[in-house]
């Protein structure tokens, strides 16, 4: 829909015009999040939408219907996800979640919360661990904020308080998004994701991955060829603080996302169903 709201400001334009400045746009999106996949993925069936159009009223108009389309399927996957994810939640289990595949990043229920959001619904008590997220707290920030609006029991934890949790015996399964998925099953998710994932395998804790078809990358034979965004030191020095918390002149390694083999996942949550990483060829 940004796109659609996008490429109507285009003013005095040919049609032949208007397709070169749409694709650009489209580019210079996409260059923002080079991990996500599901951005690349909206953008090649608006570019393609756009090529269906003959003139500019016409490109507007499959623009138009595109978005749309595109919107009521994402909403019919995050509650299909919602709704097989459900199944993985028992009344009285505690849920720990790494930063936010919420109605904050997609639509409706979004993805990893919203088998959440679903067994919330059909009765069971379900609690969450949610963890903060650093560098950009996108846990303690969007996270907590959605869960504890649609009153979910949440507690908020720091990234390196997952262990001890699961060590007390007090986490039940781990659900986090995804980004991108290698033909493999390797995925990129938000930075941290792999640390939850050892801890999970360590401790014998179900760690699931919701992703949706439109996440997954069969270009891409496995997790090491998936494109890790890096971004700036001072989100990792200075975001969040009054003054600078280290000295000046250390070194940042911050990137934005790592990388979970398959061989950690316990099961992917699609819109097709479940599928462990022995079935991955079915999902993908």
């Amino acid at each position: 829909l940004g796109l659609y709201a996008c490429a109507c400001r285009f003013e005095d334009v040919t049609a032949e015009g208007f397709s070169y400045s749409f694709k650009k746009t489209c580019e210079f999106i996409s260059s923002s999040r080079p991990t996500a996949r599901d951005l690349f993925y909206a953008c090649e069936r608006m570019i393609a939408a756009c090529g269906r159009g003959s003139t500019l009223k016409k490109k507007l108009a499959e623009l138009r219907k595109e978005a749309f389309d595109i919107e009521k399927e994402n909403i019919a996957v995050c509650h299909s996800i919602g709704s097989f994810g459900e199944q993985l939640l028992s009344d009285g289990c505690t849920v720990i979640t790494h930063c936010n595949a919420g109605s904050l990043c997609a639509v409706e229920y979004g993805t990893a919360l919203a088998p959440i959001y679903e067994a919330v619904a059909r009765g069971k008590n379900v609690r969450v661990y949610a963890d903060e997220t650093r560098p950009l707290l996108q846990g303690a920030r969007l996270t907590c904020f959605e869960l504890c609006s649609a009153g979910i029991d949440t507690t908020l934890i720091c990234d390196n308080m997952a262990a001890g949790l699961m060590a007390a015996g007090k986490i039940d399964i781990a659900i986090v998004g995804c980004d991108r998925v290698a033909a493999n099953g390797d995925f990129a998710n938000k930075t941290g994701t792999l640390s939850l994932a050892v801890n999970c395998a360590h401790f014998g804790v179900p760690f699931y991955v919701a992703a949706p078809s439109s996440t997954v990358d069969k270009n891409i034979p496995d997790g090491s060829a998936i494109v890790i965004e890096h971004r700036k030191p001072e989100e990792v020095t200075e975001y969040f603080y009054k003054e600078r918390m280290s000295p000046e002149g250390v070194k940042v390694y911050n990137p934005a996302f790592d990388v979970t083999p398959a061989s950690l996942v316990t099961g992917y949550i699609t819109e097709k169903g479940v599928f462990d990483n022995k079935q991955i060829s079915e999902f993908i």
